[in-house]
Formats: structure tokens, sequence, C-alpha cells
């Protein structure tokens, strides 16, 4: 690709929706999706499709290719997208699985962070006290943010799908993308088992071709060696570009992750200076909640349509 055509990439990714440049782009995107019997007869904005153009640099043709993998996608996997509403994942968000830390790092992209297992570190989310030797010991109880008994790896998948559909109406996200921390910690067995190859297929899709946002760096940290056969599962449908994006640090990250995410907005549980780990899962929790309403208009029925096609896709 020629410089010039680079700067213009540059320039269209920051424009305004409304901006008279972007214009001849929105309408063959209108005119192809209008043309489309799988999707025309959506509720489709100009808001709501800029989403498509941003994430492929404004080459409608792959746009168009992307929004019919996204409506695909989600009319595919009701287990997932069926009902969107954060009640139906309240147990995980309550666990503190899931949070975007509040600032973003140096290249504008957002940073979501998902916690599998316990986190042995300051806080505690429970304690009993035991008479031993003639007195009462306080004992921390480390409760786990996912776990396998109690929730599927399908409702886990929910809340990333929960999150992205929040972030991606997000300008600054739609240019910049994500990065994301899966913090492997207490994986074991009972978690590998949850992700069959049909699962796998599903993840590595919303990961490549089928959700518009552009992921910018996975990092695994804590990663054990039962991860290792789910991974070899994923992998093969991910992309070249995607495989190079995924960094695994292991339990020795502190100084690894700083390399890619600035200190200054990380939790001290990962080695950083900013709010606490806690404190951002809360956050995110309380403005998922918040958006109930919009999240519903979002759920798939049953019936194969959406739960709301009037204010789906704003």
């Amino acid at each position: 690709m020629k410089s010039e055509e680079v700067d213009t990439i540059e320039e269209l990714n920051s424009l305004p929706v409304d901006s008279i440049r972007i214009a001849p782009y929105l309408s063959e995107l209108k005119q192809k999706a209008a043309a489309e019997v799988s999707i025309r007869h959506l509720n489709l904005t100009e808001t709501f499709l800029i989403r498509f153009l941003q994430a492929r640099d404004f080459d409608v043709v792959l746009a168009f290719k992307l929004l019919i993998n996204y409506h695909k996608w989600r009319q595919e996997c009701p287990e997932i997208t069926a009902d969107l509403k954060p009640s139906s994942v309240i147990g995980l968000l309550q666990n503190n699985y899931h949070g975007v830390l509040r600032s973003r790092d140096d290249a504008g992209s957002r940073i979501l962070i998902y916690r599998i297992g316990k986190y042995m570190h300051k806080q505690f989310f429970n304690c009993c006290f035991v008479h031993y030797n003639g007195e009462y010991h306080k004992i921390q109880l480390f409760l786990g943010q996912w776990n396998p008994k109690e929730f599927t790896a399908y409702e886990v998948f929910r809340v990333s799908l929960i999150t992205s559909e929040l972030i991606v109406r997000e300008w600054e996200t739609q240019r910049n993308g994500l990065k994301a921390i899966f913090d492997l910690q207490d994986w074991c067995f009972a978690h590998a088992l949850q992700i069959n190859p049909s699962l796998a297929k599903k993840i590595s899709s919303v990961l490549t071709d089928s959700f518009p946002l552009k992921v910018r760096g996975i990092h695994l940290i804590n990663e054990p060696i039962f991860f290792r056969p789910v991974f070899a599962m994923i992998r093969p449908f991910l992309p070249d570009k995607i495989k190079q994006r995924i960094h695994m640090h292991g339990s020795s990250y502190a100084r690894s992750l700083s390399n890619f995410i600035p200190k200054a907005i990380l939790p001290p549980e990962y080695g950083g200076t900013g709010p606490s780990i806690t404190e951002v899962c809360q956050d995110w929790t309380e403005y998922i909640m918040q958006s109930e309403d919009y999240l519903h208009s979002l759920s798939i029925d049953l019936g194969g349509g959406d739960a709301s096609q009037s204010s789906a896709y704003e």
C-alpha cells in the first residue's frame, strides 16, 4: 500500500460520521446492505455502519463482508446472543471476573481484563474463624471468578460479547481497537473441558471476521500447562495477524506486560500503579448494569430475529 493511501485511511479513521468525505463510503455500504436479503429488514443506522468501515479501514467490500458475518454469527450462536441482559451473567460480574481499565494505553486502545481463578493479593472476598490450639485463627477464603460448576463457557463468553457491544459504540475504540489481558491463574481441567471445537471456532470468529473491533493484542498471564490444549484448539482458526499479537507472559509477567501496557494504568495486582482490580471490575459492572435496556435490545430471540429490531442497531 502506498504511503498516500495509508495517510488517507488514517485521515478517514479520524473523521466524524457526518463528514462529507465519509458519506460516499457509507452510501455504498448502505446500498449493499439494502440489497442483501438477510439484513435489509434491519434498521441499520449510519452510526452503526461506520463501525464496520472503521474496522476494515474503509474498504467497503471487506466492511460489507464483516457486516454479513456479524449478523450471521449472532443468529448462529443463540447460546450466547439470545439474552445479553447483564442479569443473565450477574454471578460472574459480582465475582469480579471482568473489568475494563479506566484509561486507555498510549495508542488509544481500550484495555480489557478477564480473570479465570482466584487472586491472592491483599483483596479477600470472605473469611471465617477456626478454633485451633486454644485460639481462633482468621482464615481467608478465596472465591474463584469463574467456577466451572456454576457458569458455563457460553456464559463466560457472553460477558465478553456484552462488553464488546458497549465499547464498540465508542468512537476512539472503533479507531484504536482493544487489548485484552487474560489472567489464567487456577485454570484447571474443569475449565478446559468446557471449551470444545465448536466453541473454539465461535471464539476465533469474533476475534477475526465477525465483530467490528480491531484486536491490537492478547496477553495471557499465569497460563498453566493445562491451557495449552485449549489454545492449540483455537490457534488453527486464527489468521497470522492475530497469532502475532498473542503474547504469553507466564507467571513472571510484571515486567513484560508493562512493555505493552503502561504501568500507570495497570492495577497494582498486575505490576501497575492504577486503580485496584477490584475497583476496575466493580466500576465496569456498574456501567454494564446501567446499560441493561440497550443490551436487551441487542438480544436475539429464539425465532432468529432481534428482540427489538427497531432499536437493535444504533
